[in-house]
């Protein structure tokens, strides 16, 4: 049917009923064809930006983002296409892209829409920073969402009804929230943070697209997403199905069209982008010019119902992100690997390949240092202790931690014993109690030990109600808090290296059970270890330093590897452990390394570490070492040979 018929039928029928019969307004409402207008001219003409969730407040200008417009376009209802994704960098304009759709069919494509964020309260955020101030600032739309003040329950947090459709916000990690109702408009933000199976109910984010399966071709779905990890990212994988797009710019010398790719930014004598034709080196203030002549170019072949864009932030607009910026932004990357997957999933919009594969234990080994063991080196400023329960023994790492989250392995026991007995569990009293000698000539106490209750569940919990947990400020514990033990439960999700805490009885004050993510820590202390050593640089980040172990130990920290293994359809990374050895080492220091954490290592200010170091005498050691260097250079000299050419 076409447009012009269309409307001449509905005035043929808007004659049958009074103009204040509202339902058969809302009846004949369904008879108008949707709007000619694009996504990108509605935003151009109505769209106002809120200084809540925008750094440039005010009317919305495509032209400051051309590369948004043919992506907001094909979500046009008179666009054949039917998914959308876009795989992108930070600062490109990706979430507010999807608003002015949201906007677009509240205005002139009325239908069911459903917008999924990673979690609920990601969802309610969203509905207080970004959606209620797109309708609020925007007068067409205000007029026709009713005020959330008002009696009418038609606008709460997570639902916006308006004449012809409903608006409904959700989280990812909600099964209820995707199954809620059929959707024809389905917006996904931030898919790579949806968790890989929803309550066992399978992928979120094909649960999601169930709902549009009604709707057939007038359905609409749009991904948006930073990715993550190569091979479990969301957003890649549904990109890898389409046509992949690139946005090609013109070089200002030679004209020839190219992608941004991070190979050919040039630091000297400035910033500045190489072409890869002419050669000639680009300053930044060109590329509003190479943006506004800017053309996506398809490199695969698709179905023509998907179509995938992918851009990084070396197009963000002049103003925004600086290609200076994202240069500063790859040296700290390069100084501490840890912010190199957040340089190339923000940065670049592209996944980052993690080592997964474990160190190999004669590297390590043959980097072992001198100090004693059973002593802190100077460096180490607090100590913690990671226990794993056997059935015949009880294996203890005790860790010095310092600035830069360096760590020095002070000591590791073995205490053999039926651990269904009390005998072993005073040795590891013993061990607790313990104060270990420092380079300094003081003694420190362990702050944090934390025992997994996996195996031996209540003899552990016997063992831990004995002491008092410490109350944990915003800074973490302080440099004269108690020994503390906790009792911990290792899990598989990914999610943070501290997942929860939970009530191991039903007792009032019942023991608390702090549940872990062994994956994110190995993953971290595998990071740390393969680091390139750099001479002896104190201050190198995460340096994982070790005395005269023997050989057992290394291969013990280096005997898990990461793999990729499909579950229930879906890919989902497992961590394995080599059956020649055993991992009990690797695990105590996993332990070791969530007392850290719970001591307050990742949240440290600089007045505790002063705090902390303030009980280390450096002054006398320094003094002692400066007298000790002066009386070898003494000896050296006085048997230095009266002949030698170099005196």
């Amino acid at each position: 049917m076409s447009s012009e018929t269309s409307y001449q039928k509905s005035e043929i029928l808007e004659s049958h009923y009074d103009g204040d019969d509202a339902v058969g307004e809302n009846w004949m409402h369904g008879f108008y064809p949707d709007s000619y207008k694009t996504v990108s001219e509605w935003a151009d003409e109505y769209r106002i930006l809120s200084s809540k969730s925008a750094s440039e407040a005010g009317k919305w200008r495509t032209s400051r983002t051309p590369y948004l417009k043919e992506i907001m376009d094909c979500l046009s209802p008179h666009n054949p296409v039917q998914k959308v994704i876009f795989m992108k960098g930070a600062q490109i304009g990706g979430t507010e892209c999807g608003n002015n759709w949201i906007g677009y069919v509240i205005h002139h494509a009325p239908g069911p829409m459903l917008a999924v964020s990673p979690t609920v309260e990601m969802a309610k955020r969203n509905s207080r920073q970004r959606i209620d101030p797109l309708i609020e600032d925007c007068p067409a739309l205000k007029q026709l969402v009713c005020p959330a003040r008002s009696r009418d329950r038609g606008n709460t947090m997570l639902s916006k009804d308006f004449p012809g459709g409903v608006l409904v916000l959700t989280g990812a990690n909600s099964a209820v929230g995707l199954r809620s109702m059929p959707a024809r408009y389905l917006f996904m933000d931030e898919v790579d943070g949806y968790p890989r199976d929803l309550e066992g109910e399978g992928d979120p984010i094909l649960l999601a697209e169930r709902r549009t399966a009604t709707f057939q071709k007038r359905k609409k779905i749009f991904l948006v997403s930073t990715p993550t990890i190569k091979g479990l990212s969301n957003i890649e994988r549904e990109f890898e199905h389409s046509d992949k797009r690139y946005f090609m710019l013109p070089c200002p010398f030679c004209g020839e069209y190219q992608a941004l790719k991070w190979e050919q930014i040039r630091t000297e004598p400035e910033v500045m982008y190489e072409c890869e034709h002419c050669h000639e080196l680009i300053p930044e203030y060109h590329k509003t010019q190479m943006l506004e002549n800017g053309k996506w170019v398809a490199t695969a072949e698709s179905d023509g119902l998907t179509v995938g864009f992918h851009l990084s932030s070396l197009y963000s607009p002049v103003g925004w992100l600086s290609w200076k910026e994202c240069v500063g932004i790859y040296k700290r990357a390069q100084e501490d690997t840890t912010l190199m997957q957040g340089f190339q999933n923000t940065i670049l919009g592209e996944t980052y390949e993690e080592e997964t594969d474990a160190p190999e234990w004669q590297r390590i080994y043959e980097i072992r240092e001198d100090y004693p063991i059973g002593t802190i080196p100077m460096g180490g400023l607090f100590l913690t202790a990671g226990v794993d329960i056997q059935k015949d023994r009880i294996e203890c790492e005790i860790v010095a931690w310092g600035r830069q989250k360096q760590s020095w392995s002070v000591d590791y026991q073995v205490l053999m014993g039926d651990t269904a007995k009390p005998e072993v569990w005073r040795k590891l009293e013993d061990v607790l109690m313990k104060d270990y000698p420092h380079a300094s000539g003081i003694t420190l106490p362990i702050r944090v030990m934390c025992v997994d209750s996996g195996y031996a569940t209540q003899d552990v919990y016997t063992f831990v109600r004995q002491f008092t947990q410490a109350s944990w400020g915003g800074n973490g514990a302080r440099a004269n808090a108690p020994r503390t033990v906790v009792a911990i439960k290792g899990q598989s999700r990914d999610i943070a290296m501290i997942l929860s805490t939970s009530k191991a009885d039903t007792k009032k004050k019942g023991l608390k059970v702090w549940n872990i993510s062994g994956p994110v820590i190995k993953t971290e202390f595998y990071r740390w270890l393969k680091m390139e050593r750099i001479g002896d640089d104190a201050s190198q980040f995460g340096r994982c330093h070790f005395p005269q172990y023997s050989e057992e130990y290394f291969k013990q920290i280096t005997s898990e590897h990461q793999v990729v293994r499909i579950t229930k359809g879906y890919p989902k990374p497992v961590w394995e452990k080599d059956p020649t050895r055993r991992n009990e080492a690797l695990d105590c220091r996993v332990y070791a390394r969530v007392g850290a954490a719970i001591y307050g290592l990742d949240r440290f200010s600089e007045n505790m570490w002063v705090e902390l170091e303030a009980q280390i005498p450096v002054a006398q050691v320094q003094e002692k070492q400066e007298f000790k260097r002066k009386k070898l250079k003494l000896q050296q000299y006085q048997t230095m040979r009266v002949d030698d050419p170099w005196l």
